[in-house]
C-alpha cells in the first residue's frame, strides 16, 4: 500500500509566536510613540528623561530579542520533532 505524500505545514500561529511576535515588536512601538517620552524630567543622574528613556530601551530591546530567539529555537525543535514522530 502506497503512503500518502508528507504535506508539510504552512505558517501556524500559536501562542509560542505570538510572544515572539510582541517581544520584537514593543520596542518599535515605544521608540516611535515620541510623545510619551519627549520631556527632561524625570532626570536620572542629571541625564534628561528623553536620553536616558531610549538608552534603557537598547539595553529592554537586547533581553526582549534574546528571548524570542529562544523561543523561536524551541518552538522549531518542537515543530521538527512533532514533523519527525508524525512522518515514521
Amino acid at each position: 500500500m502506497q503512503e500518502a505524500p508528507h504535506v508539510s505545514r504552512g505558517p501556524v500561529v500559536t501562542p509560542v509566536r505570538v510572544v515572539i511576535a510582541l517581544c520584537l515588536f514593543s520596542p518599535f512601538v515605544a521608540m516611535l510613540w515620541v510623545g510619551s517620552y519627549a520631556k527632561v524630567e524625570p532626570t536620572l543622574i542629571g541625564v534628561p528623561f528623553f536620553y536616558w528613556y531610549q538608552m534603557a530601551w537598547v539595553l529592554i530591546s537586547t533581553v526582549l530579542t534574546m528571548i524570542a530567539y529562544r523561543l523561536w529555537q524551541r518552538d522549531q525543535r518542537t515543530r521538527k520533532a512533532s514533523d519527525g514522530g508524525a512522518s515514521r
